[in-house]
């Protein structure tokens, strides 16, 4: 696969940004914009992009470093969702300080954000002080975003819980967006000077990224990606003005910095030192970049990802119509359709032709089809069966070419798969679908290898899977995309349900 990110070079780049603006002040309040671990996004934009390298910058300044994680009351309260882990922000949140700690680095502790009383906020609180971490509330910020008089001032960042941090860089990090961080810092920087210290904040950027142009397909993913945050690329006005020098920024950061700078020189007494909310950022991934091509194509094809997530999610009542326009917007932007995918003609073509051999229906099921690009450039399909879900189908074809077996070869005998959907359905009682999911299929092929040396052979190539784009012609079912998770593919579908049944949790 073309490479077209340098991790070395741009953290060479970033970490010494760090340490020059922190040299400056005696603290500084280090806000990570997206994720610090498993930035899966950025991985698929950015070919060759390490997911966790934001880590490895940490651990190099790890002796001067800590980390608060910041969660929103409201996320915890209504289960949001990661949607590349299956968790929750809260559980998310959780395994992201074992990792941390892991690593060997300081987590002071978790703010829960715009606190109001949260029955499940205070669960959440109780069950991470029972395992020894530190938990403190900020509370809804009165007279927020104008009233700057009132934020500054005991009843508003005052109300809050101070968190109290003794190393000179302190990461304010969250599980996703909108979880509270920058409004985290700010009430720290003004606890910190009514105590009499001057800590300074600066922000840990990664998209957009500011000295590309606007509509550069990479920013453009960023749009595709916050599209629930009514997140917006534009031309940084305050940098113009100040410099004479176009840069891109986005819509919440342009609006809070009128709101940062007021309450800075409000809390310092003293000009804020930031002319621009891209002075405010150190982001230096666009010096990382060793390949435009290639990451241009990259970001295109996760507009095309986002764009179809997008039409699942509105088929699902998960968002609205005003979230499908924009995801239409950005795919006109780049003049994109949904066949620029490469899998998702073929597992069209899949479905449509086990209808025109007259297959019907597969199990109850309407007839679908599923492909996977593999890193070599092959396609390869699978459709379902009344024994095989599409997507497990389509492992299995995937596997024995890439082992080189032929197709007519079973890789899991029928005994075993009899054997599976009668544990499930008839003693477990697990619904009325025969056919196995993903999950299922693997688990079925692993008891194969005990005893079919193909099975075996093949299943040593369930790695090379991973990182390959996937479409299936119907929403994911929780079996396919547990087993997709598990396999590290990058999935879309189309917004049509596999079956006319209702409840799918059997499937």
């Amino acid at each position: 696969m073309k490479i077209g990110f340098d991790n070395d070079k741009y953290l060479s780049e970033q970490s010494a940004e760090i340490r020059r603006r922190a040299a400056k002040y005696g603290k500084l309040y280090l806000e990570f914009g997206g994720k610090l671990m498993n930035d899966f996004h950025a991985a698929r934009c950015l070919p060759g992009y390490d997911p966790n390298v934001k880590l490895r910058l940490l651990q190099s300044i790890k002796d001067q470093a800590e980390i608060i994680l910041a969660v929103y009351a409201g996320d915890i309260e209504h289960k949001k969702m990661r949607a590349d882990f299956g968790i929750s922000y809260a559980d998310d949140a959780l395994k992201l300080i074992d990792d941390l700690k892991s690593l060997g680095l300081m987590v002071r502790g978790v703010v829960i954000t715009r606190y109001s009383g949260q029955l499940a906020a205070q669960q959440f609180r109780t069950r991470l002080e029972h395992r020894g971490i530190s938990v403190w509330y900020h509370y809804v910020t009165q007279g927020y975003p104008t009233d700057v008089e009132t934020i500054v001032s005991e009843n508003g960042y005052g109300k809050n819980e101070y968190v109290p941090t003794e190393r000179p860089i302190v990461v304010v990090t969250a599980p996703g967006p909108g979880s509270g961080k920058l409004a985290t810092c700010l009430s720290q920087l003004y606890h910190e000077s009514r105590r009499g210290f001057q800590a300074a904040y600066s922000k840990f950027e990664t998209f957009p990224v500011w000295n590309m142009p606007l509509e550069h397909p990479l920013n453009v993913a960023y749009e595709a990606a916050t599209l629930d945050l009514n997140d917006k690329n534009l031309i940084d006005p305050y940098h113009l003005q100040a410099y004479g020098k176009t840069t891109v920024n986005y819509n919440r950061d342009v609006d809070a910095f009128p709101l940062l700078k007021a309450i800075w020189e409000r809390m310092t007494k003293k000009e804020c030192p930031y002319k621009s909310p891209t002075d405010m950022g150190v982001n230096r991934i666009g010096f990382g970049i060793v390949d435009d091509a290639v990451v241009q194509e990259a970001s295109r094809q996760e507009v095309i990802r986002r764009y179809l997530r997008c039409l699942c999610d509105f088929a699902e009542g998960c968002t609205d119509r005003n979230c499908v326009e924009k995801a239409e917007s950005l795919m006109r932007k780049l003049d994109l359709k949904t066949e620029d995918r490469v899998p998702v003609e073929a597992a069209r073509q899949a479905a449509q032709s086990a209808k025109q051999a007259g297959k019907g229906k597969a199990g109850g099921n309407i007839v679908s089809g599923a492909a996977i690009q593999l890193k070599d450039g092959r396609v390869v399909t699978g459709r379902n069966s009344d024994e095989m879900h599409a997507a497990s189908a389509m492992m299995l074809n995937a596997i024995k070419a890439l082992a080189g077996i032929p197709e007519q070869i079973p890789l899991i005998s029928p005994d075993i798969i009899k054997s599976i959907t009668h544990m499930k359905h008839d003693i477990l009682k697990g619904g009325s679908y025969t056919s196995l999911n993903l999950d299922e299929a693997i688990i079925g092929l692993a008891i194969s290898c005990t005893m079919n040396p193909a099975a075996q052979i093949a299943a040593e190539k369930l790695n090379e899977l991973r990182g390959c784009e996937v479409h299936m012609t119907h929403i994911v079912t929780p079996g396919d995309e547990a087993g997709l998770r598990r396999l590290g593919c990058r999935y879309t579908s189309d917004p049509y349900y596999a079956t006319n049944a209702l409840f799918t949790a059997g499937q």
